[in-house]
């Protein structure tokens, strides 16, 4: 078996904290990611927790970025949103590799009003908008067919405006932890911290 050549890390530093905000500091580097031509800037993958402790996670997308935290959309009769009614501590990850860089989240996540799942649901694109009504998200299904035939069923049902369904909307993550990893030579990486107590960030860098 050919040994796989090891890569290293070289693009970037943090010698410091940038701000005492942890959310401008994501600000920024979400808006050097998406300059440098990230794939996929806004894609984060999200861990939530089962009542047996068994965390799961899957990639999502965060639509919009809020002083408060991140806003994602799904089935709220999913499997993450069956675990986040039971528990709503989540953790997120932002990966940028064309940076070199990660940001870790921790938080809790809540439903976001009812009016602003409207507005970006309508926004949507129209077989996406079906989906949301046709595909009963993380549970089983006989085949792709049954799956395919309710698709034709609710763009029967909805010829015109498709409505937002009861089932889906928006959850607003709001962090309570923040790691900033840039990637270093030698994978002696920096990371910096945020870990809010009461109305306060603390700061902190942690060993690699």
């Amino acid at each position: 078996m050919t040994e796989k050549k090891r890569y290293d890390f070289g693009k970037g530093k943090l010698d410091s904290f940038q701000y005492d905000n942890p959310m401008l500091f994501f600000s920024k580097w979400y808006q050097e990611a998406q300059e440098q031509g990230c794939a996929d800037p806004h894609a984060l993958v999200l861990s939530t927790v089962n009542e047996k402790g068994q965390p799961s996670s899957r990639v999502v997308y965060m639509r919009n970025l809020l002083e408060e935290g991140f806003i994602i959309y799904t089935n709220y009769l999913s499997r993450k949103g069956s675990e986040i009614l039971k528990n709503h501590k989540v953790a997120a990850l932002f990966y940028w590799d064309c940076c070199e860089r990660q940001v870790r989240v921790e938080g809790e996540a809540e439903k976001v009003d009812s009016k602003l799942s409207d507005e970006y649901f309508a926004q949507r694109p129209r077989i996406s908008q079906i989906g949301a009504w046709a595909s009963e998200q993380s549970s089983e299904i006989d085949s792709r067919a049954s799956l395919e035939e309710r698709v034709i069923h609710f763009e029967k049902k909805y010829p015109d405006v498709v409505p937002r369904p009861p089932h889906w909307g928006g959850y607003l993550i709001k962090p309570h932890y923040f790691e900033f990893w840039q990637g270093r030579l030698g994978r002696l990486h920096d990371r910096l911290c945020y870990i809010k107590e009461g109305k306060e960030w603390r700061k902190s860098r942690i060993a690699p």
